[in-house]
């Protein structure tokens, strides 16, 4: 009998409920041919987008820079009406 093993993945993904691109970091048993096994139940309600080996800082995300390009775009337009 093999012991399962466990790695520590960073999942990016989609919520049914969001169109934010969220991230999580959560350890998942491993296939002997080195594929991560995501439980369905972690899966429920998620379209994952990438699964990346080990812990992952995102620095940004898609919509982060729209964010602040709209709102630099409405401080610049304030300013050209003072």
């Amino acid at each position: 009998m093999s012991q399962t093993s466990l790695r520590k993945v960073t999942v990016i993904y989609y919520s049914d409920l969001s169109l934010e691109l969220l991230h999580k970091v959560h350890e998942f048993p491993q296939s002997d041919s080195g594929r991560v096994i995501i439980s369905d139940e972690f899966r429920e309600g998620k379209s994952i987008i990438a699964v990346c080996d080990g812990e992952v800082d995102v620095l940004n995300k898609v919509g982060d820079r729209i964010i602040a390009d709209h709102e630099l775009g409405a401080a610049a337009k304030g300013a050209w009406h003072s």
